[in-house]
Order: C-alpha cells, then structure tokens, then sequence
C-alpha cells in the first residue's frame, strides 16, 4: 500500500456505522479520491456460498483462493489456526489510494470518530480509546471533543479530509 491517509469510523452495534461510511463514501468519490475500505467483524462471516466450487476448495484445505472475473477480483484467505492479522497487516494488502475508511477496530491507533446515539443507551468509548478525535451523533452531547452532526454526512466528510489533510 501506498501513504493513504487512514481514518477510523466505530461505534457500538446498530449506532449507524455502516450507513454513515455508505453516505461518505460518494462525497470522497466526488472530490476524486481513490478511496478503500477495511471493515471489522467480531462475528464469523463468509463471502462464498456452499457448494460453489471456491467454497469447495476452501473447505478441501486451500489457504487462499482468489477469485477473478471481469467486474471484479477477490482474494479469501483462511486463517485456520493462525491468530486474526492486526490492521497493519492487513492494509498492506491494499492497492495504492487516497484514503483508508476503517470500520470498527475501535481499539487500533488511528483517528476515528466514535458514532454515538443516546437512544442506544450504551456508554461512550472514547474515553478508553484516545485515537477517538470527533463524535457524530443524532442528538446533543456533553463531549470535549468535536461533535458533528450525524445527519449532515457533507460536513463529517470535509471534517475528516480536513483532519487527514486532504482537503
């Protein structure tokens, strides 16, 4: 990977994290950026469907199976018994771009705003992660750090190029 800038969005589960990326990710796109995305699951996911044959290559004992088509390539990589890879592991695996959207992995070293609604009722994070630099949430917040408007993806866009120094 290049020297893309990186940026973090977390929050807890069902606090709008996947819908406010899905909304920025245009905005980038439109100011010409190159942008890619690594995204964090606590929960065993798969991309491949039973039966089909890279499924069944996989489950035949391949470490990795790289599927290529004309729209699209994709590479799955079977941990097995080797320990999840941590973020910098990972986005040297990206292609050259502008910028890195990370979602979850609240806990890596990395700016990130925390995505935060009351009606949750969970607490805060960020006071136990230091990297958290912004909050965006749908209500008013006693915070010392910069709060945006989860409802204005325009403005958390040019915040975050701001803070990357891409604007």
């Amino acid at each position: 990977m290049n020297n893309a800038k990186i940026f973090g969005i977390s929050g807890w589960s069902g606090s709008g994290k996947t819908t406010l990326i899905e909304k920025l990710l245009p905005l980038f796109r439109a100011r010409g950026l190159v942008v890619s995305l690594v995204k964090h699951t606590h929960h065993g996911f798969d991309i491949d469907k039973p039966g089909k044959d890279s499924w069944r290559f996989r489950e035949a004992g391949a470490q990795e199976v790289l599927l290529a088509g004309a729209q699209r390539w994709a590479l799955m990589h079977e941990l097995r018994e080797t320990p999840q890879p941590a973020l910098a592991d990972l986005l040297v695996h990206l292609a050259p771009c502008d910028l890195v959207i990370v979602e979850g992995f609240k806990s890596a070293e990395l700016p990130k705003i925390e995505v935060h609604r009351p009606a949750l009722g969970k607490p805060f994070f960020h006071e136990a992660f230091p990297a958290v630099v912004a909050l965006a949430s749908d209500a008013p917040l006693d915070t010392g750090l910069p709060l945006l408007d989860l409802n204005d993806p325009p403005a958390i866009a040019t915040w975050i190029l701001n803070h990357v120094g891409l604007a």
